[in-house]
């Protein structure tokens, strides 16, 4: 159940706020062109979604807890316990992550603007008796 297990409450509170990140960021920069605005997008989103594995050590006797968290946050854990070995594959991870979402960024921006082109052709290709068949009047008022 949702509510009695804390893991998939916790996956979904980071995804909506992180996704709260992601629309008011892309908000914030829509003064950017297109393919840069994409490409930031993509590179925050890719950081704030990539998955690493961790190990946290328990009370001593009792075996270590391993799961999945966001990569950003175990790299900084990593970072802050002077976890060298953790911090290298989390940031790793980092890195891939703000790769392929720049990646995604940019395909989604050339995909949209190939589509764009594709109907903006369609609509220069119009019927040639549409769209000369009558000179627009404007009204008048006497």
């Amino acid at each position: 159940m949702l509510i009695s297990d804390s893991m998939p409450l916790l996956w979904l509170s980071y995804l909506a706020l992180s996704l709260f990140v992601l629309v008011t960021g892309y908000l914030g920069i829509r003064w950017l062109p297109r393919l840069p605005r994409f490409a930031i997008t993509g590179l925050v989103a890719g950081v704030l979604w990539m998955p690493a594995g961790f190990t946290l050590s328990r009370v001593e006797g009792q075996a270590a807890h391993e799961g999945l968290a966001p990569a950003v946050v175990v790299s900084g854990v990593a970072f802050l316990q002077n976890a060298s070995k953790t911090f290298g594959s989390a940031l790793v991870l980092l890195l891939l992550g703000a790769g392929l979402g720049i990646a995604l960024g940019a395909l989604l921006w050339g995909w949209l603007r190939q589509r764009s082109s594709g109907a903006e052709q369609r609509h220069d290709g119009q019927n040639p008796a549409q769209a000369t068949s009558s000179p627009r009047r404007d009204p008048v008022v006497s």
